[in-house]
C-alpha cells in the first residue's frame, strides 16, 4: 500500500457536450473534482427529494435478518408508493411495540394486587378502588383511615393496600403516594396484550413481504446519489457561452484511460504536476484484503499527500498492542470462537473479509502473546508441560516487562522518525529526524547499559551526535542575511524541548505492561475467590465458584477488549502520529457512479 501519485487534470469541451462529459467522467470514476470558481453558498444536496426517505425505508427493510427473494426488474414499480408504505409501516410497528412495552409494564405493576376485576360503578354505589404500596414499618397508618381498606398482598418490604371510596382520597390519606394502575383489570390487560402482539406479528409479516423490493430501492437511491454528484460537479465547472471546463486530481496510473476518453469525445486535456503550493488529496493504493488497514490509517487522521502510508504498520502494531493489553491465551481462544461463530457474516463482502483478516490478526497475536506470558484464564501451566515450555515471559517480573514495553515504544517511535526522514530526504530537516532517532536510542542504551563499562561511551556518542544533527538541521529558515545562520541555530536549540515529549511518549508505552498486568491480576484474583468460596461453602460452593468465575472473567474480558482497542489505537494515533505524520491531508473523493448492490 502506498500513496498514489496524482496529476492535476483540466478537461475542456464544448458547452453543448457538458452532460456527456459529466456522464463519461462519472463512468470513469477516477477524478477528484475541485471547483474552478466560487461555489454556491447553498449547493443543492439531492435532486430527488425522496432520497433521504428512501434511505430510511431501505434501512428499515435491511435490518431484518432474513429477506425474501429480490425482484430485479419490475416495470410498474412505484418507488414513491413503496417508500410511503415502508415508512407508514415503520411508524405502526413502533407504536405497536411501544404499546406492547406499556402493557407489559402495567401488567408487572398489577401483579402484586392479584387478578382484581373492576365492577360497574353503578352496581356498587359508584365506589372505586384506590391502590397504595405501604412500607411495613408504616403499618400503623392504616388504623387512622376511616374509609374501607384491605391488604391484598405483601412482600418483604411493603403491603399492597386497596382503599374503597367514591372520590379520590386526600393526598395525606397515607404517607405514600397513590399507585396508578389504570381503569383496566389484569385480565383485560392480558387480552389487550395478546391483541397487540397479533397486530405486531401481522405488521412484521408485511415488513418481511416488502423486503423483496430492497434491490429496487437501492437502485433508486444510487440513481439519486449519482444525480446529486453530477449536480455537485456541475457547480464546480467553469461554464462559458461556448466551452466548459472541469478540473480535478487523477491518479497517474489512470492517465491513459483519461487520454482515451478525451480523444474519443474530442476534448482538450491539460495534465500537469502539482505546483509547490498545491496539496493534492490523499489516495491510498490498497489490496482489498487490507481494506481494514486503510480504514485504520484514515480513521483518526488522513495522511498528507507528501507524507507516507502507515496502514500496514498500524495493522501490525495495533494487533501487537491489543495482544499485550489482553495478555491471556484463554481470552484469545474465546475471541477465536466468536470469530468462527460470525465467520459467515464476515464473508458477505470484500470489506467484511478485510475486517475478518484484522480479527484473525488480533486473535492470533493474543493467543501467541498469552502463551509467551503463560496465562490461560489466569492459570499458569506447569513448566514441565508443552504449554509451560512456551512460557518465556514472566508478566510479574516488573523489570523485564517494563524494559520490554519501553523498547517497543522506542522502536515504534523510531520507525516514525525513520519514515519521516525518508519522506523529507530532499530537505535538510531529514537529518534532524535522524538526530532524534540517535537521541531516542542513545537514551535507551544509556538506560539499558548503565551497568556495563562501555555502555556510557556508546550512548553518549549517539546522544551527542543526535543533538548536533537536531540543532543544525531542524530549521528550514531561508538564508538571506548572515544573522539567519544564528537564528537557525536558535531554532534548533529551541527544538530540543521536544526531548521531553519524546521521553513522555516512550514512557506512555508502559501502559502495555500495566494494563496487561492488570488483566492478568484480575483473572488470578477471580480464580482465587472462586477457589476460596468452593472450599469454604459446603453444598452450593461449586455453583457459587462457577458463578464467580463466569461473572469475573466475562467482566475482565470486556474490560480487556475495551482497553485493548482504546489504548492500542491511542498509542498509534497520539504517540506514533506525533512523530510520524507531519501534516493532515484530505481524502480523495472520486467523482464516480454508484451501483446498487445485488
Amino acid at each position: 500500500m502506498s500513496i498514489l501519485t496524482l496529476k492535476k487534470v483540466t478537461v475542456v469541451g464544448l458547452n453543448t457536450d457538458q452532460y456527456s462529459i459529466l456522464d463519461g467522467l462519472q463512468n470513469l470514476g477516477c477524478m477528484h473534482v475541485v471547483p474552478m470558481g466560487k461555489m454556491p453558498t447553498e449547493p443543492e444536496k439531492h435532486i430527488n427529494p425522496q432520497a433521504e426517505d428512501a434511505r430510511k425505508a431501505l434501512r428499515f427493510l435491511s435490518e431484518i435478518d432474513s429477506t425474501r427473494r429480490q425482484i430485479m426488474r419490475k416495470d410498474d414499480f412505484n418507488v414513491d408508493e413503496t417508500i410511503t408504505t415502508c415508512l407508514d409501516l415503520k411508524t405502526k410497528i413502533r407504536r405497536a411495540s411501544d404499546k406492547k412495552d406499556f402493557l407489559i409494564a402495567r401488567l408487572n405493576a398489577f401483579k402484586p394486587w392479584g387478578n382484581i376485576q373492576y365492577s360497574d360503578p353503578a352496581e356498587i354505589d359508584n365506589q372505586f378502588l384506590w391502590f397504595y404500596q405501604l412500607p411495613i414499618k408504616l403499618r400503623h397508618a392504616l388504623n387512622d383511615i376511616e374509609l374501607p381498606w384491605q391488604i391484598v398482598g405483601k412482600d418483604t418490604k411493603q403491603y399492597f393496600v386497596v382503599v374503597i371510596s367514591p372520590n379520590e382520597p386526600a393526598e395525606d390519606l397515607l404517607p405514600v403516594e397513590r399507585v396508578h394502575l389504570g381503569a383496566k383489570s389484569y385480565s383485560q390487560l392480558l387480552d389487550e396484550l395478546e391483541a397487540t402482539e397479533l397486530v405486531l406479528d401481522e405488521l412484521q409479516t408485511q415488513r418481511y413481504g416488502l423486503t423483496r423490493y430492497i434491490y429496487l430501492l437501492s437502485v433508486n437511491i444510487a440513481h439519486a446519489d449519482n444525480k446529486a454528484a453530477k449536480l455537485s460537479a456541475t457547480q464546480k465547472m467553469l461554464i462559458d457561452d461556448d466551452i466548459v471546463a472541469l478540473q480535478g486530481w487523477v491518479p497517474e496510473k489512470k492517465q491513459s484511460a483519461l487520454n482515451d476518453f478525451a480523444q474519443k469525445h474530442k476534448l482538450v486535456l491539460c495534465i500537469e504536476k502539482p505546483k509547490t503550493d498545491e496539496i493534492p488529496p490523499t489516495l491510498l493504493e490498497q489490496s482489498e484484503k487490507l481494506d481494514s488497514a486503510k480504514d485504520l490509517a484514515m480513521f483518526y487522521q488522513v495522511p498528507g499527500y507528501y507524507g507516507w502510508d502507515p496502514s500496514k504498520l498500524l495493522f501490525a502494531s495495533f494487533s501487537l498492542f491489543f495482544a499485550m493489553i489482553l495478555a491471556d491465551a484463554g481470552y484469545g481462544l474465546v475471541l477465536s470462537i466468536m470469530l468462527l461463530l460470525y465467520w459467515k457474516k464476515f464473508s458477505t463482502s470484500a470489506k467484511m473479509k478485510s475486517y475478518r483478516l484484522l480479527a484473525i490478526s488480533l486473535t492470533g497475536c493474543t493467543i501467541l502473546y498469552g502463551m509467551l506470558v503463560g496465562s490461560y484464564f489466569g492459570i499458569t501451566p506447569q513448566a514441565n508441560t508443552l504449554l509451560g515450555a512456551a512460557h518465556i515471559l514472566d508478566i510479574d517480573n516488573f523489570d523485564v516487562m517494563m524494559k520490554l514495553s519501553i523498547i517497543i515504544g522506542a522502536i515504534h517511535i523510531g520507525i516514525a522518525n525513520i519514515s519521516m526522514a525518508y519522506v523529507t530526504r530532499h530537505k535538510r530537516s531529514a537529518l534532524a529526524k535522524v538526530g532524534w532517532l540517535f537521541i531516542i536510542y542513545g537514551g535507551l542504551l544509556y538506560w539499558l547499559l548503565m551497568d556495563y563499562i562501555h555502555g556510557d561511551f556508546l550512548s553518549y556518542t549517539l546522544l551527542g551526535l543526535g543533538t548536533v544533527l537536531v540543532v543544525i538541521f531542524t530549521s528550514e529558515r531561508p538564508i538571506t542575511r548572515p544573522i539567519d545562520h544564528l537564528i537557525r541555530l536558535a531554532d534548533g536549540l529551541f527544538s530540543l524541548k521536544n526531548s521531553l515529549n519524546a521521553f513522555g511518549d516512550i514512557l506512555s508505552y508502559m501502559r502495555l505492561f500495566a494494563l496487561g498486568l492488570a488483566s492478568a491480576s484480575l483473572a488470578i484474583t477471580f480464580n482465587g475467590l472462586a477457589s476460596d468460596v468452593y472450599e469454604a461453602v459446603s453444598g452450593g460452593g461449586l455453583l457459587l465458584a462457577i458463578l464467580i468465575l463466569l461473572i469475573g472473567h466475562v467482566l475482565n474480558f470486556i474490560l480487556g477488549l475495551m482497553a485493548g482497542v482504546v489504548h492500542g489505537l491511542r498509542l498509534n494515533y497520539i504517540e506514533f502520529y506525533n512523530w510520524g505524520q507531519a501534516e493532515e491531508g484530505t481524502e480523495f473523493q472520486p467523482f464516480a457512479r454508484k451501483e446498487a448492490k445485488k
